[in-house]
């Protein structure tokens, strides 16, 4: 059996928020315009069931909820270069309470996490004891 492996998707809220990805239900929604090498290399190496924090950008800066990856990388149909993925996802359950990245940044334990270390990546690895941090901190 695989190890799961999870993640952190960052989006603008007034782009694509919590609400709609709930709202999308049990068939998911694309995770797609991510234009970044690196990123998109994580999307590729997402795998069905891999678990991820959902993470709105912008004013809020918070791990709200968790989403998993229904259907595994695809061609990027916003991407007219053909070079970019898409996954499908499909939201899980919110956080009991959000955990914003001002807590994550005065916690020491986290000086090595991607979301402190590489903060305009959009898609990146969690590992398994940040995951476990995250959810204890979000009340899940």
């Amino acid at each position: 059996m695989k190890k799961k492996t999870y993640w952190l998707l960052k989006t603008e809220p007034e782009e694509w928020s919590w609400q709609q990805q709930v709202n999308s239900g049990d068939k998911g929604a694309e995770w797609n315009g991510v234009r970044n090498f690196q990123a998109s290399k994580n999307l590729r190496n997402m795998k069905i069931g891999d678990r991820c924090f959902f993470y709105h950008t912008g004013k809020s800066k918070s791990i709200i909820g968790i989403v998993i990856v229904i259907k595994e990388a695809f061609s990027d149909k916003s991407d007219k270069t053909q070079k970019f993925v898409s996954v499908i996802v499909k939201a899980s359950y919110p956080l009991k309470r959000e955990v914003s990245l001002k807590e994550i940044k005065k916690n020491k334990d986290f000086r090595d996490f991607s979301l402190v270390k590489q903060s305009r990546l959009s898609v990146m690895k969690v590992s398994l004891k940040y995951w476990k941090k995250i959810c204890k901190m979000g009340r899940v």
